[in-house]
């Protein structure tokens, strides 16, 4: 094994391998004093398909995600590579790819593992030479895996994507972490295996570029999520790597296992002593946050002025022996404006607070820039302002903390309610006279409408989240699409557990595998990684999710309260009165700017030539929505045309 100096770089760059059979290590650091997060890609082919350039252009792609240093290594048929936003040890001795002590190892690693030094120190026990070189995380976590082998990812608390190649005995692995906050994609034909932290990464692969078509099956799902659900991506042969999972490729053999599976984590009884409850669950949260405070650069919390990011910021900053910094944007005149909230919530904390002001015009402008981002149709438009508040804080700080996963765990939203109304026999009974009753009423009647279509029990929980949404039902895709491209679909809405389930709990539980996972954390980690901003989630530490789904219904949710056990935490921190408000999330008026500033859209990217030339979509169909938008008043179908416009943009692009 050799390093390269910069500039034998310079000219390796330049070089394309046609034969692997050598080794090549190379890194550069650009600053020391470095931002967060990573970016990772690589490649097995026993076929050598893949070739040096190719690994060059799939690192250099990810560059947003890790802007301080660049690492790439290949022997023989595999490659990895590394973009390194820099938090934990901010030298060069902590870049990658990192080598094992003993040689054998070479991993690239994107995430953070918390509790590295517990590791460290167990390390250090049952092996008195170690000696740590650095003082990172990657580090304990490569030499962790040389010395327990797969069971190492037991001990890892923390968010990671891993790619660790064994030399000796030619084989690479990768792992995942539990709930899938770190992405992590990968091609595979049967014979050619390559990953990355993004899709843009593999398909700067010529190779690869050859072997995708589009995945009809993606398509139907997005038109009823708004996102696209692991396994699938747009592409055929290009997957989502599952979390809570690890695999290792050897020449032709890919195989893939769970480690951690949500449903194996719900015992026969709950939890339902409620000052038990809540005493447990304020120290689980204590130590989390506390945990996600480990960092050598700057850092803040996003303040909305809701219960989970006020949750998570006042315990930072009772964590904090210096006022954090936190941060929150609000549209000038948007009617949603929870920035007095967030205001006085940060001044009762003492919190050294950022609130900006943000034109319509501001949040306009990144709308061409979603496709480049998110690299797949996805049409979450708070993805809008997760953009805006991710750039604001980066200016300040490498490192926040967010507040996702609190309303999944503790049952926040207004669709946990409609799964118990749609599951009353009495409702179930009369669900057609009361659908086309509420069709002839106004629009806020009209949207509800739609919940009540007669779906079976094997999908009535994304049919629940859909309609929520505004997006299309499964009848409507029918309709929607041309028929070549049409497609019926599972997902897993009812696996089988140790306990019976409410209703509630059910679709909070889809929820968490489903819209947590591949809409809510895929929002976030894009766009945070965008500005090289490091995004961590407290109350995603696997020991709070498996709290949280062994805690019985009634302290989630009591005397009509939602997030009960939650808020009796919070009060102990910010008084009462701070709340006493009703939930709004965190949005833009997409209604709105459908009518107005964005109404060019519909005629440009959903016009008769558009439709006709990509032939997926069903003119006919796509020119009613407009008309019942435009011309009839249902405003309610403005979630629907702007999947369709996300959709056939990326097609046209």
């Amino acid at each position: 094994m050799r390093v390269l100096c910069l500039c034998e770089i310079s000219h390796l760059r330049n070089f394309k391998f046609t034969n692997f059979r050598r080794i090549t290590f190379f890194s550069t650091f650009t600053s020391i004093n470095a931002t967060n997060m990573c970016g990772i890609c690589g490649f097995y082919s026993s076929s050598n398909v893949f070739s040096e350039e190719d690994l060059g252009k799939m690192t250099s792609s990810l560059t947003r995600r890790g802007p301080d240093a660049e690492g790439i290594f290949i022997e023989d048929y595999v490659g990895l590579g590394h973009r390194r936003l820099s938090i934990i040890d901010l030298s060069k001795a902590a870049n990658q790819p990192m080598v094992s002590h003993n040689g054998r190892y070479i991993m690239v690693y994107n995430g953070e593992v918390y509790n590295f030094k517990e590791i460290e120190n167990e390390l250090k026990i049952q092996n008195s030479k170690f000696i740590s070189k650095t003082s990172s995380d990657s580090e304990v976590i490569l030499e962790a895996f040389a010395h327990w082998g797969n069971e190492f990812v037991h001990k890892l608390n923390g968010m990671f994507a891993i790619a660790i190649y064994d030399k000796s005995e030619k084989k690479l692995f990768l792992f995942r972490d539990r709930t899938g906050i770190k992405p992590l994609y990968y091609f595979w034909d049967g014979q050619n295996f390559a990953f990355a932290s993004e899709l843009k990464a593999l398909k700067r692969s010529a190779f690869i570029n050859k072997n995708i078509s589009t995945n009809p099956i993606a398509i139907n799902e997005y038109l009823h999520l708004g996102y696209i659900p692991e396994p699938h991506s747009i592409y055929k042969n290009i997957f989502k790597f599952p979390s809570g999972s690890f695999a290792f490729i050897k020449e032709n053999e890919l195989k893939l296992q769970k480690y951690w599976r949500i449903e194996d984590k719900i015992k026969p009884t709950s939890i339902t002593d409620e000052r038990e409850a809540t005493e447990q669950l304020k120290e689980l949260l204590i130590s989390s946050v506390k945990y996600r405070m480990i960092c050598d650069v700057p850092f803040g919390t996003f303040l909305s002025g809701g219960i989970d990011s006020s949750l998570i910021t006042a315990i930072a900053q009772s964590l904090s022996k210096h006022p954090i910094n936190t941060f929150n944007i609000s549209f000038a005149d948007s009617k949603y404006d929870e920035s007095p909230y967030a205001r006085a919530i940060a001044a009762h904390l003492g919190t050294k607070h950022h609130e900006y002001k943000v034109t319509e015009k501001d949040a306009i402008e990144l709308i061409p820039d979603l496709l480049n981002i998110y690299d797949e149709p996805y049409a979450d438009s708070s993805a809008i302002p997760t953009l805006l508040v991710s750039k604001i804080a980066r200016q300040n700080v490498t490192m926040t903390l967010s507040g996702d996963g609190g309303d999944e765990l503790f049952m926040g939203y207004g669709a946990y309610n409609w799964a118990e109304r749609l599951n009353n026999p009495l409702i179930k009974t009369f669900r057609q006279p009361i659908k086309l009753a509420l069709s002839n009423l106004n629009d806020h009647y009209k949207r509800a409408s739609h919940l009540f279509e007669t779906v079976s029990k094997e999908h009535l929980k994304s049919h629940i989240f859909s309609q929520e949404q505004y997006l299309f039902s499964r009848s409507e895709i029918k309709k929607a699409l041309n028929p070549e491209f049409y497609f019926d679909f599972n997902l897993d809405e009812n696996p089988t557990i140790a306990r019976k389930f409410s209703h509630a709990e059910s679709q909070s539980l889809f929820d968490f595998k489903y819209y947590l996972k591949d809409d809510l954390l895929v929002k976030v980690d894009r766009a945070s990684m965008h500005y090289s901003l490091e995004t961590r989630v407290p109350f995603l530490d696997y020991r709070i999710v498996e709290f949280a789904l062994n805690l019985h219904t009634s302290l989630k949710k009591k005397n009509g309260i939602s997030k009960y056990i939650l808020k009796q935490v919070l009060y102990n921190y910010i008084p009462r009165k701070y709340f006493d408000r009703p939930k709004w999330g965190f949005s833009v008026p997409l209604k709105k700017w459908m009518k107005k500033d964005l109404h060019y859209l519909i005629e440009e990217s959903l016009s008769g030539k558009n439709i006709h030339n990509t032939g997926i979509l069903n003119y006919s169909y796509v020119e009613k929505i407009k008309k019942d938008f435009i011309e009839k008043g249902k405003d309610y179908l403005y979630n629907r045309l702007w999947e369709l416009i996300i959709l056939q943009s990326f097609f046209n692009k």
